[in-house]
This record gives structure tokens, sequence and C-alpha cells, in this order.
């Protein structure tokens, strides 16, 4: 049973912080947009078929409590004009079978959320993920024995009006395979976190086809268009086009199908999907078709050699009439499949590719004419914009970023600052010189698992830019490139949507292992309480892009890594600003990028070592077992990174004994890793393979969306025989099954290279070594062995049995001078 002062605590603070909400104020920003939301309001689906969704979240989620809720639907009059929620006690809660708690909500969302709230601040529960653990409800009391509220009920109002869910690539890093069984718990868990702007990305390679069609094109004209399916993220925003393709007709046919499902369901919760729009990429055969168009050719994204056949994209110049031709007719396609819309349209034209001319006149043309296409398509139509282009490409100086933004009117274009959390542009652009944004945390790159996390600026960041004098916000999102990780980030996150002050950090750290596991004890709540303070409080400002040698092992002469005469305390410590210095001025072919280490590694060991002091009461809780796996994995992951210069410190001193040895027991922590990431669902290979075996119609396609899924995760582009992609290891896994057969036995060949150097007397074969690397690389994405879909072996003992053989003394062991021949 959940704790019953904390209920009549949290319950005053929750109430007492919903009736100061009513008195807060609009930003800016949400003036600038309040007709939409009059629009949007007015065109929401009815009252029963959003409670009627609302009701099947909850059937969905917790079967047995399916008549202890009452769901209603209210104005936004009786929320003081803005969308809240409000959990009462139930007129018949005493009544044997009644319901115990009535929600009402101005939509199906708010609905869902405030079930959600409930369920978290009064029965102690925690909803994550499958993969992360999925959802912990063994704290829910029966039915007729919920916890009440106070008599007068708790208000939370939302402090801005949208809560955005999803980055451009995350349809392909994450979504790229899933079925609709998949994608409904996925909506559920979108309506229970309280988001309402989900991207809509789904299928519209089919809506493309039509319209490419309308304009003369033929299928086999698109067949070299369009990327694979782990690829289309990249191929939509003109980054790249045929690369893992073509697509099958039976692809575009369900993936239109699936797009269909989900915008229902979206629509039927009150959400407001937002659809893609022209950002002016194109087939190359509109040149001949339209030999007067003006388009360019874009340049290399990150391919080896520039081939042709899927480097530098086609870019229809906005000023060209065509363009708002083609942006009309996609808009008007995308109405009449799907019969409705919310008016807001994603476009990004310039993500990672850079305008030919830097004239701000040129640019707001460009900006308008982009605007004008989607408007001319829907007279109510908002243009939704992802800001990273501000902060990844140095272009955007203050008078081009003006031109863009000014483009359209004020009110008509909303901005994702997308990295927020580590660079918000909002304060270096003076509130994006007055235009409408969203408060994004950016947080994961390419789905990659790692243990990160900037909690401090999550729980400040949205309040201080809400808040702040002309603020032009109105949302806050999560624009993560992949999901199923770290979900404590995500569960703080997804609050902030309901937040009007910042969150003490320190009192909600020590809550939620108890909502995590249902139950805890001092040595659960230290162990968060370090990890909060290590692995979750990245001040660095650096990127992070998962490169541990594991999953993103060096391409370089390993002369390039170290040099003479470093300690080991200094290669494990002090190497990064050595090495990045160093490379800075040598070839990119040759870099070797550090993983990146902010925290104090023995303390993250220590963390683990007090969970795994509370397994024999946690150990059947599968949160409990998620995390477990991923702290050992964490922990051990940086060891890795610890032996792996220990090898490079004994090659640069000749010492072939310490290199073997050294290099042997790296390839052991690889194995054991491995037997590891099998204790748990979350960290396996099989699953990624399997999936998108699954949506094949025949054997040929079953080839081919495997290939895709097996290079997204490895080589990830093209490559020559003797170089690897440039951005190899982009999309890196700690899954069991890729960690035996793939990153296992690539470092292997990289230390038999080693050893055959110092062994002859001459310079590593780094070519020779690229060219094993590279078969192997091909040879594993073109394999077609089977990886498990179900978890083996105890998470905890297998924990517990890395932690001795590895960490408990691991200190000791780096410091070690190891001269036994291995």
């Amino acid at each position: 049973m959940w704790n019953s002062t904390y209920v009549t605590s949290i319950s005053f603070l929750i109430f007492f912080s919903g009736l100061l909400s009513t008195s807060l104020s609009s930003t800016v920003g949400v003036d600038h947009i309040s007709q939409l939301l009059r629009i949007q309001d007015k065109e929401r689906a009815s009252p029963l078929v959003q409670v009627a969704a609302a009701q099947g979240v909850l059937r969905r989620l917790l079967p047995t409590h399916s008549s202890s809720f009452e769901f209603n639907i209210v104005s936004k009059e009786l929320c003081g004009g803005k969308s809240c929620f409000i959990i009462r006690n139930h007129p018949s809660y005493r009544t044997k079978g009644g319901p115990d708690i009535r929600i009402d909500g101005s939509s199906g969302v708010e609905l869902s959320a405030g079930l959600h709230w409930y369920l978290k601040n009064w029965c102690g529960s925690h909803i994550s993920w499958d993969k992360t653990g999925g959802a912990q409800l063994y704290s829910v009391p029966k039915p007729g024995f919920l916890p009440h509220v106070p008599a007068a009920g708790v208000l939370i109002q939302r402090p801005v009006p949208w809560n955005y869910y999803q980055n451009a690539v995350t349809s392909s890093y994450t979504f790229a395979w899933w079925d609709w069984e998949r994608w409904e718990k996925e909506i559920d868990w979108m309506a229970l976190q309280g988001i309402n702007l989900p991207l809509a990305f789904t299928g519209q390679e089919a809506i493309w086809q039509k319209v490419f069609q309308i304009f003369n094109f033929s299928n086999s004209e698109l067949s070299t268009f369009f990327g694979g399916p782990a690829f289309l993220a990249w191929s939509r925003m003109g980054n790249l086009h045929g690369w893992g393709g073509p697509l099958p007709q039976s692809w575009l046919d369900q993936q239109l199908i699936m797009q269909k499902k989900i915008l229902a369901r979206m629509c039927e919760l009150g959400m407001t999907p937002v659809l893609p729009a022209f950002s002016g990429n194109v087939p190359p055969a509109l040149k001949s078709i339209f030999p007067s168009a003006k388009i360019t050719r874009l340049g290399n994204w990150f391919t080896v050699g520039s081939d042709s056949r899927w480097c530098c994209t086609y870019l229809l110049d906005a000023t060209d009439p065509l363009f708002v031709e083609i942006g009309r007719t996609f808009i008007e396609q995308q109405l009449k499949e799907y019969g409705r819309s919310g008016h807001i349209y994603n476009c990004d034209t310039f993500d990672e590719n850079t305008p030919p001319v830097d004239d701000p006149g040129y640019i707001s043309s460009l900006g308008a004419a982009i605007y004008k296409g989607i408007q001319s398509g829907d007279a109510n139509a908002i243009w939704l914009m992802q800001g990273w282009l501000f902060t990844y490409d140095p272009f955007w100086r203050p008078p081009q970023m003006k031109a863009l933004l000014h483009s359209v009117p004020i009110g008509k274009l909303v901005v994702l600052d997308l990295f927020a959390e580590v660079k918000p542009v909002w304060i270096t652009s003076e509130q994006f010189y007055g235009v409408p944004y969203i408060w994004c945390m950016l947080h994961n790159f390419a789905g990659n698992i790692e243990m990160y996390g900037v909690l401090d600026a999550v729980a400040s960041g949205p309040v201080e830019a809400r808040i702040s004098e002309n603020s032009t916000m109105v949302g806050v999102g999560m624009s993560m490139e992949g999901i199923e990780q770290n979900p404590v980030v995500y569960d703080l996150m997804s609050e902030m949507a309901f937040h009007h002050k910042k969150v003490d950090l320190k009192a909600w750290i020590d809550l939620y292992p108890t909502r995590r596991y249902g139950s805890s004890n001092p040595s659960i709540k230290d162990a968060w309480n370090i990890l909060y303070r290590t692995v979750y409080n990245c001040t660095d400002g650096a990127y992070d892009k998962n490169r541990d040698v594991i999953v993103s092992f060096p391409d370089v002469d390993p002369s390039f890594i170290c040099q003479e005469g470093i300690s080991t305390t200094e290669l494990s410590h002090g190497l990064i600003e050595q090495v990045s210095r160093r490379q800075s001025k040598k070839n990119v072919k040759n870099s070797f990028e550090q993983p990146h280490l902010w925290y104090s590694t023995a303390d993250v060991i220590h963390a683990l070592e007090l969970l795994l002091q509370s397994g024999a009461k946690l150990s059947k809780i599968q949160t409990y077992r998620y995390d477990i796996v991923d702290v050992t994995r964490q922990a051990l992951a940086k060891y890795a990174n610890q032996v792996f210069l220990k090898v490079i410190q004994a090659y640069r001193l000749n010492d072939f004994g310490r290199v073997s040895f050294y290099s042997q027991h790296f390839l052991d922590v690889v194995n054991d890793m491995d037997t590891l990431l099998a204790c748990h669902h979350g960290f396996l290979l099989g699953p990624w393979l399997e999936s998108a075996k699954n949506l094949a119609q025949n054997p040929e396609q079953e080839k081919q969306f495997e290939w895709n899924a097996r290079t997204q995760i490895t080589m990830w582009f093209d490559n020559k025989m003797n170089e690897a992609s440039l951005l190899r290891d982009y999309g890196n896994k700690y899954w069991s099954g890729l960690l035996r057969d793939y990153y296992g036995p690539r470092a292997a060949i990289y230390f038999r290279y080693l050893l055959e150097s110092l062994e002859k007397g001459q310079e590593f074969s780094l070519n020779e070594w690229r060219k094993e690397w590279v078969k192997l690389t091909n040879d594993w994405q073109n394999s077609r062995n089977i990886y498990p879909v179900k978890s083996t072996g105890d998470a905890l003992n297998t924990s517990r049995w890395i932690y001795d053989k590895y960490l408990r003394d691991h200190e000791a062991f780096m410091e070690t001078e190891v001269l036994t021949q291995a």
C-alpha cells in the first residue's frame, strides 16, 4: 500500500499548486496562436468519442480497474480557460462496485494524463516503455480501496497549450518496423504522458507517390527516390535518396493503412497530429519533366566518394512557381486521404542542408514560398519547423535567422527549440525574434543506449523560458532521436507539461525509486541520488553521442590514440582533451572521438553496489531488472574503455605480453556483457530484426528489410572495400547478439593486427585492418542468422557476477602492471 502520509502531503501540494495555476497568464506566444487553438477545439472529436478513447487507454493499461474511474469531458471555461484535468472522489465511491475516482478533462488526452497523474501521485505507480521495464502497477490498491484526493478535488492546468513529441528521425531509429499493436501501445503512452502534439510521419511515401503521379512521374522514376524502410527519415529530409531501397508497393500501401489507424486513434483522444509538408526535395526526373524548373543539386551528405546513386539530392527552389503547386497538392492529397487535419505541418527544408545564398532577402522569399505552399492547401495552416539548423549550422547568423523566421506572419510559424536542455536558442535569439516556439529536450542521438541526462535543466528550463520577459513559448516537447532508454528522464520531462514552478529534484528523486519499483529502502534511495548526481547531471555542454569503444571501435592507427609516457590515470581521465587537440589537425579519417565521460565511474559502481543489495526483494520487478542490467552495462562499458586504453599503452611500449593480455581481457568483457544484456528483453537484437522481417510480404522483401535493419545499427551508410562509412556506428546499440557476433569479432581483428605489428616489428596495417573490418560488416549485414526475441538468464545474479568479476576491485586492477603472457 502506498504510504498514507506521503499521499496526504503530496495531495495537498498538488491541489495547492493547481489552485495557484489559475492566476498565471499566457505567454505572448500563446496569444499569437490563440485563433488556431479555438479552431482545433471546435474541430475536436465529440466528447463521447474522446471519453471512449480514454476508457480504452485505461482498459489496456489496468483492466482490473476499468470500472474504478469515470471520465467526463468538460469545457475549457471550467478549467480557467486552459486545457486541464480535474481529479475528484466519485460521489458513489462508498458504493460497492461503483467508481472510486472521477476525472474531468478538456480532452481525451487530459483525461488520460489525469489518470496517470492520479496513479503516479496517489498510488505510487510508474509507467514506462515495455523495453525499459513497462508499467509498475503493483502498488495500485484493489478496486474499492483507491486513495481519496482532497474533498474539493485537484485541478491541474497546462501552463502552455502544447506538449510535442518526436523528432523527424525517430520514425527511422525507433518506429521503422512497428506494427499496429506496438503503435497502439505508444499512442496510449503518449496520452498518459499528456502529449497532445505528436509528429505523424508514417505512410507519407504513398501520398507522395500519388502526388508525383499527378505531375506525370512514373513509379519507376520514383523507385530511386525513396530510401529503404530504415532510412526514410533522411530520404524525406533530402539528405540522401535511394539508399536501402527501392520501396515495394506493398510497403507503401501497408504504411498508408497504418497511418490512417494512427491518425484515427490520435484524433479520438483529442490529439493534434502534425503532418508533413513539402520541403522542396524532389526526384531527379523533375529536371526532364519540367526543364525550366529552378533546381539545385545539394552537396555530399556523408557518402563515401559522392556516389550518385544516393548522394547529392535535388532541391526545387522555393521561389519557383512549381514549388507552391507541389506543396499545395501534397497538402490537399493528405486531406483527401485522411479526411481531417489539425492544421499544423512540419517542414524542414534546411535541416543539415545549407541554403545556396545567404542574402536575407532571398532567404525570406524561400520561407514565404514554403508557407504559401502549405497555406494554399489549408487556409488555417501553421508551419512547424525543427530549430536544429540554428544549433547545427553556423550559416544561420542573426540576419539570416530573422529573415527566415519573419518570412511568414507572426503566429503562422512555430519553431522547435530542439536542444533546449543543453543549447537553448531562445536565450540567444531574443525568443526567436518574437516567433512562437516549443521548448524541447533532445537528449538522445540515434537511439544509442547510454545512461545520460541533464535533469536539473529539464526540471527548471521550461519554467525559466515560460516566465521570462516577453516569452513566446507555446509548449514543451520531447524531440529525442530514439526512445526506449533512460526512463527517469522521460518521466520527469513529461511532467513538465503540467508544472508551473521548477521541480524540487531532490524530493522528486527521493520518490522516484519508490514509484519505479513499488517499494523502496535507504540503499535504493541512496543509489538513485548518486545516479542523479553523476550520469543524470551532465553539465559540460557536450553532445552525448555514444562513442564507447565496444560499440564505436576506433578506426585509427594506434599511434594516434596516445603518446608514450602517459600514465594509466592520464589515459583514463586526461586523454580526451589531448587527443582532440591533436586530431583537430589530422585527417578526419584518422580521428578518434573519445567516449564522453562527465562523472566519476567509481560513484556509479557504488550506486550499482547499493542497487544489488536490494536484489533479493526486488528481483521479480521488471523495472528493477531493467535498471540493474542498465547500470551494470553502463559501468562495464566505461571499464572497457579503460581496458582498451591499457591495450594501446602497452602497444606504445612494445609490450607484446601486455597487449595480448589486455586484448583478451577486453574481448572477455564484450562476451560477458553480451551475456548480461541477454537477461532483459530491452537489450536484445532479435526483436529489431524480427520486427523488420515480419513486415515483409515475400522472401525478397524479408532479405531487404533485414539488411536495412542490420545496416542502420552498424555501418549505417555506404562504404568502400577499404574505407568505412563516415556514419559508421552512428546508430550503435548495446544489444545482446550484436556484441557477440559483430562488436567482439571486430575488436578481435584490430587486436590481431596490433599483435602482428609488434611481432613483425612493422607499422600497424591500418589499410588491411579496414579491409577486414569492412568485409566483416558487409558479411554480417547480409547474413540471416536468427537471434532470440526473449530474454534468458537471471538479471540479478548475472549483474552480481559481472560486479564481482570486473567492478568490485576495478581501480586496483587498472593500476596493476600485468606481465603475464596471455
